[in-house]
């Protein structure tokens, strides 16, 4: 059985210029760095209508929700990069776990998520860099069996961190972003083997 782990990488943000699609690819890169097998996607390209059960009981998942399950079902670990809005969750993000923690027959209710690891960061314009709203996302995650990494990833002033090529100005968080998704890496290594 290889050790190399799996890890899928993404921002709770839809728009283009995310910052924290910014963030998740330095996370992704450290992951890589460190041996594991990455994965990035944009729930962008999945999308999701608003969790509705009336919706889902008239029609079933939606085929962009099976898709994200089949991810995460393929995936050892999560790098999640979540935006602040409001100090919580992103709603994009929130429908997406929504969405893919529903039960489908003939499968273990929470099979996308049961046994994962995540690594938790966030990139904001405020000062607390979206730390307010972590807290939230590692409830929900360690609700529905998600193993959360203790340390979490914030870039505050988001709009001024960023050079040009997508790399932090401030090399202390630079580094930050990377250690969390080899950190990841690492812990996954240790729990595959």
């Amino acid at each position: 059985m290889s050790t190399k782990p799996k890890i899928l990488a993404f921002a709770g943000s839809l728009r283009a210029g995310s910052f924290n699609k910014k963030l998740v690819r330095l996370a992704a890169a450290g992951a890589e760095r460190a041996g594991a097998a990455v994965t990035c996607i944009d729930l962008k390209d999945s999308p999701l209508p608003v969790f509705d059960e009336d919706l889902e009981a008239a029609g079933g998942l939606p085929e962009s929700a099976l898709t994200l399950k089949g991810l995460f079902r393929a995936h050892d670990g999560l790098l999640i990069a979540s935006p602040e809005y409001n100090s919580s969750i992103s709603g994009a993000l929130k429908n997406a776990i929504d969405w893919i923690s529903r039960p489908e027959e003939g499968r273990p209710a929470l099979d996308c998520f049961t046994g994962k690891v995540a690594g938790l960061m966030s990139a904001a314009a405020g000062g607390l860099g979206g730390m307010r709203g972590l807290p939230h996302v590692r409830a929900i995650l360690q609700n529905i069996q998600v193993m959360v990494l203790p340390a979490m990833v914030s870039v505050p002033a988001a709009h001024e961190a960023f050079n040009d090529d997508g790399s932090l100005k401030d090399p202390k968080k630079q580094q930050a972003a990377e250690d969390l998704g080899a950190t990841l890496a690492e812990t996954l290594k240790r729990l595959k083997a």
